[in-house]
Formats: structure tokens, sequence, C-alpha cells
């Protein structure tokens, strides 16, 4: 292992407990948010709306009103599952031919598919696919929300207002998109300070926040005229003018005919356990195929040891290799979808009420600051789902109008017995599912509560043949992968992640908890209380 990180330090966070509502986000303002909407008597459906428009204005470079994602939710009094999905589509009039292929390769090593001329499939207002944020939470809000939809909304129009703060790990997502976000104008303007990430100073007093006044007045718009203004309407028409002036083939057409989609949750039988999923385009059916394959394992003792390592292991490569193979979105045919090794920004939150309903969330602009092109006269910075297509014609997953984009993301909800259920998901592109499917079988084998199994190491199967483990393993399992497998050890780190970002609610009897990856300095969980 090459690296330069002490091996003596320790790190950890403190599960919640409590018997009100808990919400679990990769930023804690935005949890804060959701759990006053519990207090304040709102459903978890409230609780998540309000989570997330706060969390596309505090991680910009993760999601958005420009982005798209899905959700699973389980209703208490029905005892009832099912998804929300809110993903991407290219536009119908997109012409493959714009996208002509450079004669120089892949796609700067992102996909096995050609290298498109000028990347424009992976940035600028080319790489824009209908976003489907805003659609899929009015659809939640529309069949389970108590609250006035803007005063869920509004939250996040004042932290725009006030502006994003700049600290270390800011300056550090802000540089990694910074060489492309400076080809954008607005988005250089608004991230950028004289073409460089902004950095704090020193002084304990030192502050600096970027505002993002254009993104505050079009998420006032959304709160009061409600979800389908981004659809219908000025705003709708505001948008597709301004990325069409811009090159980008999206219309006001697109975005009047896109709707969230209701399905019935993808239910995964496993050791007398039933995990809920998301179906199609995502990597539901790919959890659904690794957790099968697990299923062949016994658990030997009362916590992972090596035998489990292992079984994690051959199962998600084999499920990997089986999602590479069979992929996209053609004919009609809703395959299992997969993309290579493409590095992705996503956030997933969970909520969980005093009642006992709960939603799990993922949402994404999918490359981290998405399309870098934010609007110059609504500020939504845009997604760029069209790099997940094939720009080679005659392929599974072929770049054209009108299909719906793949997914990496798998928020889950597991029912554990009669009265103990689990809502987890995570961030982190290709790594998502190793990270559910081990915290799926921490709770389900082990019996574990939040913060054991936050605690607890874990490997990564996401590169081909190499398996990834966590360096905090006992020395006795990493000797034993090493035999098995291709075997890297690697210290868990903030960024560039090496592993996934998972956060989780818990409902045991009428208690809840919340805890959220450690190594993630924004996230936290908090109670509704």
């Amino acid at each position: 292992m090459i690296d330069n990180f002490g091996r003596s330090q320790q790190v950890t966070k403190t599960a919640v407990v409590s018997p009100h509502g808990v919400v679990s986000a990769q930023h804690r303002v935005a949890a804060e948010i959701g759990a006053a909407v519990l207090a304040g008597g709102g459903d978890c459906i409230d609780a998540a709306v309000a989570t997330s428009f706060a969390i596309g204005t505090l991680e910009p470079w993760m999601s958005g009103v420009g982005g798209i994602g899905t959700m699973v939710i389980y209703r208490a009094k029905e005892d009832r599952y099912e998804v929300i999905g809110f993903g991407g589509e290219s536009p119908a009039g997109l012409d493959p031919r714009d996208y002509p292929l450079a004669a120089d390769g892949t796609a700067q090593g992102l996909f096995p598919w050609r290298r498109v001329e000028g990347d424009r499939n992976l940035h600028g207002p080319a790489s824009i696919a209908v976003p489907g944020v805003v659609a899929g939470m009015g659809e939640a809000h529309r069949r389970y929300g108590r609250q006035a939809w803007a005063d869920l909304v509004r939250p996040a129009a004042a932290l725009a207002d006030e502006g994003l703060l700049v600290d270390w790990y800011t300056t550090l997502n802000i540089a990694t998109g910074a060489e492309e976000l400076r080809l954008y104008p607005t988005a250089a303007e608004e991230f950028l300070r004289n073409g460089l990430p902004p950095s704090v100073g020193w002084g304990v007093r030192d502050v600096q926040r970027l505002p993002r006044p254009r993104y505050a007045a079009t998420l006032r718009h959304i709160a009061d005229h409600g979800a389908r203004s981004l659809y219908e309407g000025d705003l709708a028409q505001a948008l597709a003018d301004e990325i069409a002036a811009a090159g980008g083939s999206l219309r006001a057409a697109d975005l009047a005919a896109y709707r969230a989609r209701v399905t019935p949750s993808l239910a995964i039988p496993y050791r007398g356990a039933v995990v809920h999923a998301t179906p199609e385009l995502t990597a539901g059916p790919t959890l659904a195929q690794t957790l099968k394959l697990l299923s062949d394992w016994t658990p030997s003792s009362r916590a992972p040891d090596a035998a489990a390592y292992a079984a994690y292991g051959r199962a998600l490569q084999q499920a990997y290799r089986q999602r590479l193979s069979d992929m996209g979105d053609a004919d009609g045919r809703r395959a299992i979808g997969a993309e290579h090794l493409a590095p992705t920004c996503t956030t997933h939150f969970n909520v969980v009420d005093a009642e006992g309903n709960m939603v799990s969330v993922t949402q994404t602009l999918l490359g981290i600051f998405g399309s870098k092109f934010v609007g110059p006269d609504t500020g939504i910075l845009m997604n760029n789902g069209i790099m997940w297509f094939d720009p080679e014609p005659g392929r599974t997953n072929s770049l054209a109008g009108g299909r719906r984009c793949l997914a990496n993301y798998t928020p889950a909800i597991a029912q554990i017995g009669p009265s103990r259920r689990i809502a987890v998901g995570a961030s982190g592109g290709r790594r998502i599912l190793p990270a559910v499917a081990q915290m799926l079988s921490f709770a389900i084998d082990y019996g574990m509560d939040l913060q054991a199994a936050f605690d607890t190491p874990r490997i990564d199967a996401s590169e081909g043949a190499i398996l990834i483990g966590d360096a905090r393993l006992a020395a006795d399992v990493q000797a034993a992968l090493a035999a098995q497998f291709d075997f890297v050890p690697v210290a868990p780190q903030t960024l560039p992640m090496k592993f996934a970002f998972p956060s989780a609610v818990l409902r045991d009897g009428t208690t809840n908890q919340g805890s959220t990856e450690v190594f993630q300095p924004w996230g936290d969980a908090v109670a509704g209380s």
C-alpha cells in the first residue's frame, strides 16, 4: 500500500438513537433542516423534500435542481413499499451525429467506449439530460406530504442567498472540477475566484461564502409555483432557452413531457429478510444478484471474518461481470445496466419518522459538478447524463434521443423481522453497490446496530479483478484475501474516495437510529426533537 497516512489515527462517529424521527445525510445542515420538519409534525416525505433541496444547495457538485435520482419508500400504516424513479432521459431531439467520434481512443479512460470530439458528451450543454429531481420530489409530496410545499423548499433558497461556506472540503471538491468549470463563464463566476478554487484564510474568524443569487431566485420560484414550474411555464422556457442558446439539445417540450415514475419495489429475499430496492436501470438488479450469490455462504462467526469478506468479494465480482455484459435501454428492454470505471458524484440521505415511515433517497448530477454548465439566467447547475450513453451506434446503450440514462445508485429498505427495518444507500458511483450490499449483510447476517455497522471495515470490488480492502481489516483477513484475489489494502480517506460513503437509518421497535460514513466530513444524523 502506497500512501502518506499515519497508521495510529482512529476515526469514528456516534450513531444517533432517538424515539423521534431521524434524518441521516451527507451534510449536517441539510439533516438539521429535515429534522426540523419532523419536529414540526411533518411526514418523512416532507423531511425528504426539505433535505433534498437543502443538500442540493449545500453540495452543488453532487446534486440539485438540475440532477436526477430515485427513492425507495416504506409506508408503515399500509405496510407497503414503492419506488419513485426520477432518472435522466436524453432529449428527444438529440442527434447522435452531433457527437462525432475522436481518433484518439477511449473517453479519457472513463468508459470502455470511444471518445467523442471535444468531450462534448462529458461536459457542456450537449451533455445535459432532462433533469428529474424536482419532479420526483413533487410526486412524493403529492402522494404523502403534509406540510406546504413552499415551506419545504424555501430553506434551500435562503441557503443559496447566504452562500456556500468555504472550508477545506469545499476547496478540494471545487479544485477537482476547476479545470472544466473555467470553460463555462457562469460556473466560473459562481465557484471560482480569479479562475482558481476559493480558499479560506487561516484565521479563526476568516469566513468566505459563495452566494448563488440566481439559483436562490429559481428555488423561490419553484417554492411559490410548485414542482411542475420547472417543467412547464416561464422557468421551464428560460431553462430550455439558455441550454439551446449554448448549443444543447434539451428543449421545453422535453421538460413538459417529463414525469417521475412510480413502480413497485424490487423485493429481494435474503436469509429471512426482504430487501426492497430499485428496479430497471439502476444497480438494484445487480444488488439482487449479489445477495443471491451471497445466500450460498453461511456466516460462521459473530462478526465478518476472512470467509465472509471472501464471500463478499466473490459475489460482488461475479455480479459486476454480469452487469457489465448486459447494459442499457434498448428497444424498450430494461436491462441490468452497467457503467465502466467512471468516477461520479452523488449524494444519499435517509429519513425515518416517529410513525415508522421511511425513505431512502439517492440523487446526483452524475459527474462532479455534472455538465459544469450553469444557466446564466436560472443559475441551475445541470447534470451530464449524456455521458452514460455509448457514442458508437448499434450497441445496447448507444446514444439516441428519448432514452433513459443508466445509473449506479441503489437505495434500499430492508425488512428484518416484523419490527426491524433499515434504510440505506450511498454515494460513490461504481462503489455504491459493494457498500450497500455489505451494510445490508452487517445488519441482516450479524444483527449489527448502526454504530457497529459503520465502524466495521469494508471491501470494494468495483475495479474489475482488483479487490480493494480497508487497511484496518485484521491481518489474517488481509492475508486470506491476498491469497484469493488481486488484493490491494487502502487506508480510507475523504478525497478521492476509495470506498463509497453510505448513510442509513434503522428502526427497531419504536426506537430510531441514524448514522453516516465515518470519513465523510460533513455527514451527520440528526433527530427530529
